[in-house]
């Protein structure tokens, strides 16, 4: 009974670190997509965001115990793939 909650514990503990690291790297993420040289780089550092959102939302769905939320990083990320293959054809097409 005690090693279960220290196992819950130590869990809950590793994701709350996780979350803070993905909220690091979605603001370093969030300043290069506003002060980035190029377009590529933007574009780059949008779909950080949009990966990196939806794996926040996974953490956070499993420290919530929100099943939704799992729905909402699946289709966060398959939205990320879309604007990705969108934006590829546009900057091909236009070449």
């Amino acid at each position: 009974m005690i090693a279960d909650a220290l196992t819950t514990s130590f869990s809950h503990f590793a994701v709350l670190i996780a979350m803070g690291l993905l909220l690091v790297g979605l603001a370093v993420g969030l300043i290069r997509s506003y002060v980035g040289p190029d377009i590529e780089d933007r574009f780059t550092a949008l779909l950080l965001l949009g990966t990196g959102g939806a794996a926040l939302l996974l953490l956070l769905a499993f420290l919530l115990n929100i099943p939704a939320l799992y729905d909402v990083a699946l289709v966060l990320a398959l939205l990320a793939v879309v604007i990705t293959v969108a934006v590829t054809r546009k900057e091909t097409s236009d070449d």
